[in-house]
């Protein structure tokens, strides 16, 4: 999910299990069905399906999977898509803030799921409004590190409103506003430069750093909430030095 370093997570992407990645396939079609219901079927009139629709071909969702999602979320099939987002605030270890984004048909399955999550994981909830002020409604667009260098991204995107463009190990962050998200994203497609995923996302305004024994009980906490079957996205705003990434590193290859 979008929010939290993409390096962090690597090594638990790559050795997903079943059911995980079957949650994972729902989290995607949740997510075109929503799409879907506010725009219509047709991508050509649609960018938010686009861009939805990509995410879970990239996330090798079946084919016949996202057709059908479509088909529901556009009112085709007759069935009745009632989704609702809600946001959740509260703290990981070491003051380490989370925004917990849930999609959901049921907000009170949603918000015991959350609780019970945090609760087992050494988290806290937090009040409305004490975490989200530090983060900023962004466009984020991820691209892998082999795919290009900085500075060739740097001038592919600066025109087109790209704001910053953050090194975050295996991966570049290029950040704009939200209003700039299609056109970076189309500055890119025509530099050559392949991306991971181009969403919204809440980017941290100021980062906590953490060391790599919080940063393992972090990792568990934000692992534990996306097991959860309404949780669509988390973001955090912990920072890892390049000593505590290299110590991780090491860890993971053990």
């Amino acid at each position: 999910m979008a929010g939290h370093s993409k390096w962090a997570t690597t090594k638990h992407k790559k050795a997903i299990t079943d059911s995980r990645r079957a949650k994972a396939f729902t989290k995607f079609l949740k997510g075109v069905e929503v799409a879907a219901k506010l725009g219509g079927a047709d991508q050509a009139g649609n960018p938010a399906l686009v861009e939805a629709v990509t995410k879970a071909k990239k996330a090798s969702v079946p084919n016949d999977n996202i057709d059908r999602a479509i088909k529901r979320g556009a009112g085709l099939t007759g069935e009745v898509i009632d989704y609702q987002t809600i946001m959740y605030e509260g703290y990981a270890q070491n003051g380490v803030a989370l925004l917990i984004e849930c999609l959901t048909d049921n907000k009170n399955r949603a918000a015991a799921e959350v609780r019970t999550a945090m609760t087992r994981g050494g988290g806290t909830m937090a009040d409305p409004g004490s975490v989200a002020y530090n983060f900023t409604r962004k466009g984020l667009i991820v691209v892998p590190a082999e795919a290009s260098t900085e500075d060739e991204i740097l001038a592919a995107v600066l025109d087109a409103g790209a704001e910053e463009v953050n090194d975050d190990v295996d991966s570049f962050d290029v950040i704009c506003d939200v209003a700039d998200l299609i056109a970076v994203r189309d500055a890119l497609d025509a530099a050559g430069i392949a991306y991971d995923s181009a969403e919204v996302a809440f980017i941290p305004n100021l980062r906590v750093d953490i060391d790599a024994d919080t940063a393992g009980k972090v990792f568990r906490l934000i692992d534990a909430l996306e097991d959860c079957d309404d949780v669509q996205n988390i973001y955090a705003n912990y920072g890892l030095d390049a000593a505590t990434q290299a110590e991780l590193a090491a860890s993971a290859e053990d």
